[in-house]
């Protein structure tokens, strides 16, 4: 075996009580490297199930390019091009186009894809195509999930994503001009903008209606109760940016602000029906414009804000709690940034306060190829829970995506079975076990009854345990430690006998 067991228990105890610890956020060892360039206005990035050789990403003209990861590729031909049905996609001003995708969960049995646009007469649709292959959806499979009128061109929302129970949930903005005028992040009949929503995409409750192919969920909270059956939160201004924590279900909302404040939002896992406070409130400040009662009980408090202006920035991105196994320094930190002053920070969320709180500009900005990055517009995670984003460039077709990687720099992380992948990527991935929870491969860690090293637990280390029955001070053959080889060691050799 070619490992060092001595030093791999080293390292991992000094993750554990080093200033790289999870949850030391200002020094988590992270950077970002440049996947890929070339996109024209990317909106939106995900992975399919199944599938991690392809990155699938979203231009707002109303295009879904691939890129493939395995021939270092951006596929020239679109997986698809619906520029003719999608309103306003040009431009980093403009708010409409197409702005998010979401693979079923069964993709790869029934090849289902889901996007979200917003449509020349400013409506938001979302729309699900049928996929011929990996890299073509068949422009006539669309058929219309839900779509809803916009009253004016921005705050759109536009993120899309199936939760652990195979919903569909969508962000909905208020849909309006400054300071939300008909009140409609507030309004809970008939009335779908200012929300998160959530909705059954295999079922169908509406045959008769070819503009609303889906089944409510019961346990929506305004089910049976004068409400929008498909709300699951409101009081949202334009939230953008949503994530679920692929491990606790929380739903992380980054709501844009107007004047004052930028805001993150959290709705824990099963809970239903939380008013967010726009726009009687903007972050945690009072607004003065009613609609609600500034700072009630009844309002869910964002869990993060910060000011507009020099110091802040102009438009949060909501991003993702990192899971993946990459960073292990990272598990369970939140990273988030601003699309207008490129600042990047992280914290952790422990169901009642912000912890740890830091600045991560520096390590995003620039990657280690020397790339300077700039307007951050999304955040996503692959199969693994590594953590991507996509920035925007003023040349329209040098937008480009990037990933977090950890720090080469830093002290590596354990590789116990010398194949090139850290031992935590091999157990979070299977291709490891660890039955000890230990964190260590169990094929590094010796086997209790192995005296002769060979691997295995078999009649050759019998013969040796059997050689040295009796008292025996410090011998390898006294498994337990108890001083005798005796019928106790017998049983530990046995116990693990291959």
């Amino acid at each position: 075996m070619h490992f060092d067991r001595l030093a791999a228990f080293a390292l991992l105890a000094a993750l554990a009580t080093s200033p790289c610890a999870p949850g030391q956020g200002s020094n988590i060892p992270l950077r970002t490297t440049r996947v890929m360039v070339g996109l024209t206005w990317p909106t939106h990035l995900a992975f399919a199930p199944g599938d991690s050789s392809r990155i699938y990403v979203t231009e707002k003209p109303g295009r879904v390019r691939v890129y493939d990861l395995a021939s270092d590729t951006l596929l020239p031909e679109p997986m698809l091009d619906i520029d003719p049905l999608v309103g306003g996609g040009i431009g980093n001003v403009s708010e409409q186009g197409l702005l998010g995708i979401a693979f079923h969960p069964q993709f790869q049995s029934n090849g289902y894809v889901y996007l979200n646009y917003t449509a020349n007469n400013w409506a938001t649709v979302v729309v699900r195509y049928v996929a011929t292959s990996p890299v073509t959806l068949d422009p006539d499979s669309a058929q219309v999930v839900i779509t809803y009128a916009q009253p004016a061109p921005n705050h759109n929302g536009g993120w899309l994503a199936f939760d652990a129970e195979g919903y569909l949930l969508i962000s909905s903005g208020d849909g309006s001009a400054a300071n939300d005028p008909g009140n409609l992040a507030q309004q809970t009949v008939n009335q779908k903008l200012g929300k998160i929503l959530r909705i059954d995409v295999d079922a169908d409750d509406f045959p008769d209606d070819p503009s609303r192919n889906y089944a409510i969920v019961a346990s929506n909270p305004f089910v049976g109760l004068a409400g929008d059956d498909e709300i699951l939160h409101y009081g949202l201004r334009n939230p953008w940016r949503c994530s679920l924590d692929r491990r606790t279900g929380d739903l992380y909302i980054g709501d844009v602000g107007q004047n004052a404040r930028e805001e993150v939002n959290v709705a824990p896992a099963g809970m239903t029906g939380l008013n967010f406070g726009w726009r009687c409130m903007e972050g945690n400040l009072c607004t003065g414009l009613g609609g609600c009662e500034c700072n009630s009980p009844e309002l869910t408090m964002p869990i993060h804000v910060y000011d507009r202006g020099p110091t802040g920035g102009t438009c949060v991105i909501g991003g993702h709690v990192y899971r993946g196994c990459a960073i292990p320094e990272a598990d369970g930190t939140f990273f988030f940034a601003d699309y207008g002053s490129n600042r990047y920070w992280s914290f952790r969320w422990d169901g009642n306060q912000v912890t740890e709180f830091a600045v991560q500009t520096s390590k995003f900005t620039p990657t280690i190829e020397g790339h300077t990055i700039a307007n951050v517009v999304s955040f996503a995670e692959d199969h693994d829970g590594e953590l991507y984003f996509i920035r925007h460039h003023l040349n329209s077709n040098m937008s480009a995506i990037y990933k977090v990687i950890r720090d080469p720099l830093a002290t590596p992380l354990p590789d116990c079975n010398g194949n090139g992948v850290a031992d935590t990527c091999d157990i979070a991935r299977g291709d490891s076990l660890d039955l000890n929870g230990n964190g260590i491969p169990d094929e590094c860690e010796p086997v209790p009854g192995d005296l002769n090293g060979d691997g295995i637990v078999d009649g050759a280390d019998l013969g040796i345990m059997l050689g040295a029955w009796g008292e025996c001070d410090g011998c390898d053959e006294d498994l337990n430690g108890d001083g005798t080889v005796d019928g106790g060691d017998l049983g530990v050799l046995l116990g693990n006998w291959t």
